[in-house]
């Protein structure tokens, strides 16, 4: 009986690997992906599974950087690549070289990954677009040199209007550098002619293979990123690109672009006289309007009679002084008659008031007033002053008499009276 043959763990791990590699070699496996994640380094690992089993994949950097659309959890594909293992874990796995959405193309499929990223980011918001100048004096085209774009767009300025300045930006539109070219072309217009009135960008027809350098993230970012107005001319009328999204206004095709962007000779003309027609009409109008206020305002009665205009005017203001007048007397007799009021309640207290009853202020030397006979003595000399006139007195002595007009001590007090101009009197006081 022979010795069964020992494999020591890497000569199976080896021996694994070959039958797996040799029989299993540039083959398509379709499933939903799963897992996906991106190292560091740029290789793209994820599960490939359907309802019922899971394999491991992974695509290099190398074989990545070729894809024309991102891979998404979820996504239905088509991986070609070949099985291997990785010997220090004994796992196999799908090395994926190319893949393919299943059930949409590669191209439709990143088209619409950039359509839905850029447009979340606002990028195709109407809001953002630029009008278009009427009447650009410089124009820049971004296309290729050599194409049949750029000899519609010049054939077409030229004819519709001749002195127009142009600036072309000669690019690649297709194949390898296509992308960065046109991009880079957009920045330096922007930075090397900022008196650019608007700006072209596209090319001519093609597969869409061939139109894809307008679809790419770089090239949708330098025509949102212009300050320059932009309008994309890509392909024909059917074609649409994510260039058209982002510019300013789209245009069918690279003649129409040409069209739109310059008026013709003979529309500018017709605009013009347009323009000088309704110019005239609203002059006629407004100087009928005009003439007719004219003629109504001649024949109006004011004009007949200008002294109408001042009868109305002349009235108010003969009423207005008239009721002036007669409120400024009503006030003045309210005041006189108050102020009479107040006079002669000022007469009754007035202390002269009493002396036309016969009274009399009698006044020391001092000109105080003697309110008593008990205040005076002998010799004391005296002021009177009467309601009219003013008399001077001398105390000469007590009246032993006594009685009415007495002093305190009961003695009556004479005053000899020196009138103004009469012999003097004695007076008991």
């Amino acid at each position: 009986m022979t010795e069964p043959r020992i494999y020591t763990v890497s000569e199976l791990s080896q021996g694994i690997k070959y039958l797996l590699e040799t029989n299993f070699r540039e083959l398509w496996v379709e499933g939903e992906i799963s897992g996906l994640k991106v190292s560091s380094l740029g290789h793209t690992y994820f599960d490939l599974k359907d309802a019922n089993s899971n394999i491991s994949g992974v695509m290099f950097r190398g074989f990545a950087a070729n894809m024309k659309f991102d891979l998404q959890n979820g996504l239905l594909v088509r991986v070609r690549g070949n099985i291997t293992t990785y010997d220090k874990q004994s796992k196999y796995q799908l090395m994926a070289k190319e893949v393919q959405p299943a059930g949409i193309g590669p191209l439709q499929l990143a088209f619409e990954q950039l359509k839905k990223k850029l447009q979340s980011e606002g990028l195709f918001d109407a809001a953002r677009k630029r009008p278009i100048p009427a009447l650009p004096q410089k124009i820049a085209v971004v296309t290729s040199p050599t194409g049949a774009a750029i000899r519609d767009i010049l054939s077409i300025l030229k004819r519709r209007y001749a002195n127009m300045h142009i600036i072309v930006a000669p690019v690649k539109v297709q194949g390898v550098g296509s992308k960065e070219e046109i991009a880079q072309a957009i920045k330096d217009l922007n930075s090397g002619f900022p008196d650019i009135d608007v700006m072209l960008v596209g090319r001519g027809g093609g597969s869409m293979e061939d139109l894809w350098a307008f679809n790419e993230e770089i090239v949708a970012r330098a025509i949102a990123g212009s300050k320059i107005p932009v309008i994309s001319c890509v392909g024909h009328e059917t074609d649409f690109t994510i260039a058209d999204f982002v510019a300013d206004l789209r245009a069918p095709t690279p003649s129409a672009a040409a069209e739109l962007v310059v008026k013709s000779k003979v529309e500018l003309a017709a605009n013009i006289a347009g323009l000088e027609r309704r110019l005239l009409q609203s002059l006629r109008i407004y100087y009928e309007n005009l003439q007719g206020k004219f003629r109504r305002l001649v024949s109006s009665r004011a004009m007949v009679n200008p002294l109408v205009l001042l009868e109305r005017p002349t009235r108010r203001l003969d009423d207005a002084v008239e009721g002036m007048f007669a409120a400024s007397a009503d006030r003045l007799r309210r005041a006189g008659e108050k102020l009479n009021l107040q006079a002669e309640k000022l007469k009754a207290l007035s202390p002269l008031f009493p002396l036309k009853k016969g009274y009399a202020i009698v006044k020391d030397i001092k000109g105080k007033a003697v309110k008593t006979a008990a205040a005076l003595t002998p010799g004391d000399r005296l002021s009177l002053q009467f309601a009219e006139g003013r008399a001077e007195a001398e105390v000469l002595g007590p009246d032993k008499a006594g009685g009415a007009g007495s002093s305190a001590d009961g003695r009556k007090q004479k005053t000899r009276t020196k009138g103004a101009d009469g012999p003097g009197q004695e007076t008991l006081w």
